[in-house]
C-alpha cells in the first residue's frame, strides 16, 4: 500500500509548527507559532493508528488531530509528490549506487557524504549569528522541502521568494526546489509594484518573505486581488509576528515553523517507511523549471526567464573549468542570492566543499579582514569601490609617501604591460599583423624592459602592495561578471597581484557563458566558452557569422540556455530561434588567431563591445531596458 500525506491548507490563519524547538545553528529557536501543528500532535497517535492497522476506523481524541491537516495511508495519487532522486533516495529510475545529480538539491546529498561536519555556511551579521555544517545544511533543506509540502505545496507549483542574501534563504530555495516546486526570486529593495507583479505574473500560490517589514511592503497589494496559501516569515522575533498578523486571513509561519513541522513529518514518513509501506513520488526532471528570475527594466514589465535544473547544473558542473576551489577555501558572498551569478556560482563552490561566509556592502571591508577569502565572487562596481578604496588611503598618506607608492604603481602598471606582450597576452594588437621578424623584436623589446622593471617591481610588492594585500584579503582568485572590468582596475588589481578573472553571461543563461582562466588571464576579454557552449559573432544584417576581429552580435548555444520567458511565447521565439541560438544583444568579436606576435595566446577569445539595440548592462551587474 502507498501513503499519502493528505495537507489541505485552513482557510484562515493556520500553522505548520506548534513550538519551535532547538534546530541546531540555525538560531532564533525561541519563536513559537501562532495556531497549535496538527503534524506534531498527530507523529504518536499517526504510529499507534499504523501499527493497529485499522486508520480508517481509529478513534481519535478531540484536538489531537486536526481534520485540516492529517496524515494517513491510502492509495497514494501519482505525481502528488516530487523530489529529487538523489537527494531523498528514491531513484528508481537510477541506477544501483548511482551518484548522478538530476535536479539541483541532488548536490547536497553528495556534499553531506563527502563534507559531513565541516562547517558550510557562516553568517555572523545576522541576528543570532549562524555557524552551519554540511551535513546540518542537508537536513534544514529536507525539513523546509517537508514542511513546504506539509502547508500545502503540490510539485510544479510557483512561490515568490523576496529576500536578502542569508543562510535561511539558501535553505528555503533549496527547500522549495525539493519540493519540486519552482521559485520566483527577488530582493527588499525592488518596488512594491515589482514584487507585486512578479508575485502575480509568476502564478505563485505562497509567499517567503526576509521579513513582515518586506510583507507589508506589498500587502496592500496582495490582499482581495488574488489567492495566498500562506506565507513565510524567514527573519523576525515572536512578538513582532504576533502584533503584526492579527486579523489577517493569511497563515503565517516563521522560518522555525516550517523546519519543525518538516521534521516531524519526516519522522512520520520513516516509521511508515520501517512498517512496510510505500511513499511514492514522482521524481524531478532535469527539463523542470528550477526558478524564475525575472530580469529588471525602466519600461515594461520584467519578463520571467524559465531556468531548469539542467541549466544550473551544467553551472555546477562547468564553472570547475574556470577555478577548482578545494575543501575548506572560504568564499565571501556579497552580491542579492537572486542574482544568477552570485546563485549559480554559490551552488557550485558549495558543491565543492567550500565554506561561505555572508557579507554586505557595508560589511565588506572588515569581512576582507576578519575573514580573508580565497576566492571572491563580485560584479565591477564592486572592484571600482575597492580600487577607489585604496585610492583614497594614497590620497590620505603623507606626500612623501603617496609619492613612493605612486611612482611604484606606474612602473608597475609598466612593468605588466611588458609582460603581457612578452607572454603574448596583449589583445591591444590582437588586430595587427605580424612577421616572425617584428613578432620577435616586440617580444626582445618587452623582455628587456621587464628585466629593467623587475627589481622595482619586486620592491613595490614588499613596500606597498603587501599592505593593499592584506586589506583586500583575496588569496587565490577574484571573479567578476555582468560586464567588462574597466581596464584601469583591471590592469590595478593585476599590478598589485590580485588575480581578477572576468567572465560573461546573462540571466538567461544561467548565467555564466565565458570567463577568463587563471592560466590565460588575458585582460581586455570575458574568456573563452565553458564546456559544452557554442558561440558565434554574426552580422546584425544578414545574421551571418563575421570573421574573427570583426564587430557583430553575439549568440549563444548551450545546455545553459533558458527554457524561455514564462508566459511569453513570442518574446521567447525572438531571443532563441529555432536551432537554439539565443541572441545575446551583445557586440563583441573574436580574437583572431595567430602562431606569433604579442596576442598569440588570445585567439578565439571574446571581447565585448557594447550592446546592440535596447539593453545596457551596468558595471552593478544589472540589466536595464533602454
Amino acid at each position: 500500500m502507498s501513503m499519502r500525506v493528505n495537507s489541505l491548507l485552513p482557510q484562515g490563519r493556520g500553522t505548520c509548527g506548534q513550538t519551535v524547538t532547538e534546530h541546531a545553528c540555525l538560531g532564533n529557536c525561541s519563536l513559537k507559532s501562532l495556531v497549535q501543528s496538527p503534524l506534531i500532535q498527530s507523529h504518536q497517535a499517526f504510529v499507534l493508528r499504523l501499527s493497529s492497522r485499522k486508520t480508517r476506523g481509529a478513534k481519535i481524541r478531540p484536538g489531537t488531530v486536526s481534520p485540516r491537516a492529517t496524515v494517513e495511508p491510502r492509495q497514494y495519487f501519482q505525481g502528488e509528490r516530487k523530489c529529487a532522486p538523489l537527494f531523498e533516495n528514491v531513484g528508481e529510475s537510477l541506477p544501483s549506487g548511482s551518484s548522478e545529480w538530476r535536479a539541483v538539491p541532488d548536490i547536497w546529498k553528495t556534499a553531506a557524504e563527502q563534507y559531513g561536519d565541516r562547517v558550510a555556511l557562516v553568517d555572523p551579521h545576522r541576528q543570532p549569528p549562524a555557524q552551519i555544517t554540511y551535513k546540518q545544511l542537508e537536513q534544514s533543506i529536507l525539513d523546509f522541502a517537508e514542511g513546504l509540502r506539509v502547508c500545502g505545496i503540490r510539485p510544479d507549483q510557483h512561490m515568490s521568494l523576496f529576500a536578502d542574501n542569508s543562510h535561511r534563504w539558501l535553505i528555503a530555495d533549496q527547500g522549495i526546489m525539493a519540493a519540486g516546486a519552482a521559485a520566483a526570486v527577488r530582493g527588499s529593495r525592488s518596488s512594491a509594484d515589482e514584487l507585486y507583479h512578479i508575485f502575480t505574473h509568476s502564478d505563485s500560490v505562497a509567499l517567503v518573505v526576509d521579513n513582515l517589514e518586506l510583507y507589508n511592503k506589498i500587502a496592500s497589494r496582495l490582499k482581495g486581488s488574488t489567492v495566498i496559501k500562506f506565507v513565510i516569515v524567514l527573519w523576525g522575533s515572536k512578538d513582532n509576528l504576533q502584533s503584526n498578523v492579527n486579523g489577517s486571513d493569511v497563515p503565517f509561519y516563521s522560518f522555525d515553523d516550517l523546519i519543525t513541522s518538516g521534521r516531524t513529518s519526516r519522522q512520520a514518513l520513516a516509521a511508515v517507511a520501517s512498517s512496510g509501506e510505500r511513499v511514492q513520488y514522482d521524481v524531478i526532471r532535469p527539463d523542470d523549471v528550477a526558478t524564475l528570475v525575472y530580469t529588471s527594466g525602466t519600461t515594461g514589465n520584467p519578463k520571467g526567464v524559465m531556468l531548469t535544473h539542467a541549466n544550473l547544473l551544467h553551472q555546477i558542473v562547468h564553472l570547475g573549468s574556470v577555478v577548482q576551489p578545494q575543501p575548506g577555501d572560504r568564499i565571501l558572498s556579497l552580491l542579492p542570492p537572486w542574482h544568477m551569478y552570485e546563485r549559480s556560482a554559490e551552488y557550485f563552490s558549495l558543491s565543492r566543499g567550500v565554506t561561505q561566509v555572508y557579507t554586505s556592502v557595508k560589511s565588506l571591508k572588515e569581512d576582507l579582514a576578519r575573514y580573508p577569502p580565497d576566492y571572491f565572487i563580485a560584479v565591477p562596481l564592486v572592484f571600482d569601490i575597492l580600487y577607489s578604496g585604496v585610492q583614497k588611503q594614497l590620497a590620505a598618506a603623507s606626500n612623501v609617501r603617496k609619492q613612493v607608492a605612486l611612482t611604484f604603481l606606474s612602473l608597475s602598471l609598466k612593468f605588466v604591460d611588458f609582460k603581457r606582450i612578452q607572454e603574448g597576452r596583449d589583445v591591444t594588437k590582437a588586430k595587427e599583423s605580424f612577421t616572425p621578424v617584428e613578432a620577435a623584436k616586440e617580444w626582445a623589446i618587452a623582455t628587456i624592459g621587464a628585466l629593467i622593471l623587475l627589481p622595482f617591481h619586486l620592491m613595490a610588492q614588499k613596500l606597498v602592495y603587501s599592505k593593499i594585500l592584506a586589506s583586500i584579503g583575496i588569496k587565490k582568485a577574484a571573479i567578476s561578471g555582468g560586464g567588462s572590468l574597466p581596464p584601469y582596475v583591471d590592469k590595478f588589481f593585476e599590478a598589485v597581484g590580485i588575480r581578477v578573472l572576468n567572465g560573461y553571461g546573462l540571466t538567461e543563461t544561467a548565467p555564466v557563458l565565458t570567463c577568463r582562466l587563471p592560466s590565460n588571464n588575458v585582460l581586455g576579454t570575458v574568456g573563452g566558452s565553458l564546456p559544452e557552449t557554442e558561440m558565434k559573432v554574426v552580422d546584425p544584417d544578414t545574421g551571418n557569422i563575421v570573421p574573427p576581429g570583426i564587430k557583430g552580435i553575439v549568440k549563444v548555444r548551450g545546455p545553459q540556455v533558458m527554457k524561455g520567458y514564462y508566459k511569453n511565447p513570442t518574446a521567447t521565439s525572438k531571443a532563441i530561434d529555432s536551432e537554439g541560438w539565443f541572441e545575446t544583444g551583445d557586440l563583441g568579436w573574436k580574437v583572431p588567431s595567430s602562431t606569433v606576435g604579442p596576442a598569440r595566446m588570445c585567439g578565439g577569445l571574446l571581447v565585448l563591445d557594447g550592446r546592440a539595440k535596447d539593453t545596457i548592462v551596468l558595471s552593478s551587474g544589472m540589466e536595464f531596458i533602454k
